[in-house]
């Protein structure tokens, strides 16, 4: 087993530097799968075609319900963990890495049969074009093989950040990538749409198998994991649950957010056109906000050890120092996606009308990254603090209740053009951010140590 046990101390001795240890890593772990998903998008969108980008587009709320169901419950695991070592309790975070794995083989039964039964009602509520349904279906029921692998997979790698490791994570990730990478063309070009599917299949299978073997056989980790030893603990598995449940449902949110959102564009003036911009630029944004990704992801983790390790000086200077960091990097980007995005699009696509939609999408948009960031830190940092709560009505108000209603309003009721949609999310993105940094601040001031 490897000896992470004076991993907190360094950590505390240099917050700043603890902050990009664990980021980079996880930084390029993310870039090589975000430009794989790039490369998966531009393979579609010029091999197979514009109705097949859209098709993307409507599998995505689904699949990130999944994703992003896992991911919250998996930072739910990471806070727990990284908590409990900061409070030097070893045997607390070995069970909460044993709770989250049995919790994930749960997860994947229950989406299965639910992706198997109701995929299909789900793709077609969103579009009724047959072409953009059959691609859409296509896709979604293929990747349905790779779930339990994909969520296991997650929560390995939750695990792992937890005890402050994401080095290993973005290494094996890398080589999933990789293999998906030379898979993708040679699937693509047998089997179309459904090829793209089969070939993260493989991948996330091979990612699993590794992970596996390396925290469960090899114990090449702080935390050990044994089955053998293990005893269920309703005080943990609740105790994951309540800082994982408010991710996971502000995931939700955000699925049903986008499921909405493609519905509105579908009854725009170029539904197919608009739907296929629409989740094109969502891959490509992606990869833009990895970096900032990473360093809130990372902050739960820190602001998490030191939380419990008592230390309020600390959780202020990686606050301090986090906002400064992504906020810069933001504003770069957006700069990047208001000057080049004419550049970027037709990477993608040969078709001028989703160019034109997805360009004039980023010039709104890119006003909106320095705020989404914002939310996104503010967020985080609440959860590091056991506060997951705030993340979920943030998101809710953001996606739904501002984002949603606007662009039915601007699009179907006010009949204005389709570039009001995305001045919608820009309004929306603008309020969040607003009440994040009030509602942070809030719950810092009241933090105190007996």
């Amino acid at each position: 087993m490897k000896d992470n046990k004076n991993k907190l101390e360094l950590f505390k001795s240099n917050p700043s530097k603890a902050l990009w240890t664990l980021s980079i890593p996880m930084m390029l772990g993310m870039s090589v799968q975000a430009i794989y998903m790039l490369i998966d998008t531009a393979f579609i969108g010029n091999w197979v075609g514009g109705s097949a980008l859209a098709g993307l587009g409507l599998i995505f709320p689904p699949l990130f319900i999944i994703m992003g169901i896992t991911f919250g419950l998996g930072s739910g695991a990471t806070t727990v963990i990284a908590k409990s070592i900061g409070e030097k309790n070893k045997t607390k975070a070995d069970s909460a890495a044993g709770h989250i794995i049995l919790l994930g083989i749960v997860l994947s039964l229950l989406f299965i049969i639910i992706g198997y039964f109701g995929g299909e009602y789900i793709i077609q509520y969103q579009s009724k074009n047959i072409s953009i349904v059959k691609h859409a279906s296509d896709y979604f029921f293929t990747i349905l093989y790779g779930t339990f692998f994909m969520i296991m997979s997650i929560f390995f790698r939750s695990i792992l950040s937890g005890e402050g490791d994401n080095l290993f994570p973005m290494k094996v990730l890398g080589l999933g990538t990789l293999i998906n990478l030379i898979l993708d063309p040679i699937f693509i070009h047998y089997y179309q749409i459904k090829g793209a599917a089969l070939a993260t299949v493989i991948s996330q299978v091979v990612v699993f198998i590794i992970f596996t073997f390396i925290m469960l056989f090899k114990k090449h980790t702080y935390i050990t994991i044994n089955f053998t030893k293990f005893k269920f603990s309703h005080s943990i598995i609740n105790e994951i649950l309540k800082l994982g449940v408010p991710a996971s449902l502000s995931m939700l949110i955000m699925s049903i957010g986008l499921f909405f959102y493609n519905k509105i564009l579908a009854m725009s003036e170029f539904p197919i056109e608009a739907i296929a911009a629409y989740s094109t630029a969502h891959r490509i944004e992606h990869l833009f906000f990895i970096p900032i990704i990473s360093i809130a992801t990372s902050m739960v983790t820190l602001v998490g050890m030191f939380y419990g390790a008592r230390r309020l000086d600390l959780i202020d200077k990686v606050i301090s120092y986090g906002l400064k960091n992504a906020l810069l990097i933001s504003c770069v980007f957006g700069l990047l996606f208001f000057t080049s995005s004419n550049l970027i699009f037709p990477i993608f696509t040969d078709n001028q009308k989703i160019i034109k939609i997805g360009v004039e999408y980023f010039k709104i948009f890119s006003f909106a990254i320095p705020l989404v960031t914002l939310t996104m830190i503010c967020s985080r940092v609440m959860q590091g603090l056991g506060k997951a709560y705030p993340m979920l009505i943030i998101t809710c108000l953001r996606v739904i209740i501002i984002s949603c209603f606007f662009a039915y309003l601007f699009i179907q009721i006010m009949n204005k053009p389709l570039y009001f949609a995305w001045i919608a999310i820009l309004l929306s993105c603008l309020t969040s951010s607003l009440l994040a940094i009030v509602w942070m601040i809030s719950i810092k001031r009241k933090i105190q140590f007996k």
